[in-house]
């Protein structure tokens, strides 16, 4: 069974960006919006698999069942891979849901939501070495108290009374940009809830509430944890 963090933020919090302090030796990223990756010098870690380059480490496809197959494929055939991440998790249940945006009925958010969850649990059925990270932008909601709170961005409602995608993870990470008069601008991940979020760790698994916006550092905790 592999681990699996999901890692929430804004558009620009630094989600992509965490990935750079990764191994790209190691690393294996399903690009899901098909974007560039917002660190110099990505193309020459970053290179295309294909049925020619079976060596490359990147993979763009927004396709659940496509996704799958990959992450399959990764866990049996490339055991030099220890990382993957799936960048822009969102989009993948965002595009499903265009495609099928003429269909009428309720049935189209059931087979979203499935094709979510299918994905989102896949890390237990890989091996254990590895670690999955999915990136997801965030959204604003109401608790049922009516007070403010920040999740996971879905497609909406229907997907949300289906499932939480939250609680599919025991480990979820929330990206955010900080101002300090002494430091400036600090981008960080959030380790543990604040009241008005959904960010969650083990406890004990990291030294304080705020660490560095840094997947390496997340990947390091992690096995520490695991192996103590």
């Amino acid at each position: 069974m592999a681990q699996s963090v999901l890692i929430v933020g804004e558009s620009g919090s630094g989600k992509s960006s965490s990935i750079e302090s990764l191994d790209p030796k190691e690393t294996f990223i399903i690009n899901i919006a098909n974007k560039s990756l917002p660190f110099k010098g990505w193309k020459s870690k970053y290179s295309l698999w294909s049925s020619e380059n079976r060596s490359g480490n990147t993979y763009n496809s927004a396709d659940p069942g496509e996704i799958v197959s990959c992450l399959n494929y990764v866990s049996v055939k490339r055991l030099d891979i220890k990382n993957i991440i799936l960048d822009d998790f969102q989009y993948m249940s965002a595009f499903e849901y265009m495609n099928k945006a003429m269909e009428k009925g309720y049935d189209k958010f059931n087979k979203i939501a499935a094709s979510l969850a299918k994905v989102a649990t896949l890390p237990k059925d890989l091996r254990e070495d590895l670690i999955v990270f999915f990136t997801n932008h965030v959204e604003e909601s109401v608790d049922i108290e009516g007070s403010k709170r920040f999740k996971a961005k879905t497609v909406g409602k229907m997907i949300d009374n289906a499932l939480t995608l939250e609680g599919l993870f025991s480990i979820v990470l929330f990206c955010k940009v900080k101002k300090d008069k002494t430091t400036g601008v600090r981008y960080v991940f959030e380790t543990m809830n604040n009241g008005e979020n959904t960010c969650k760790s083990p406890k004990g698994m990291f030294q304080s509430n705020e660490i560095s916006n840094d997947l390496a550092l997340v990947r390091k905790a992690i096995l520490e944890y695991e192996t103590i």
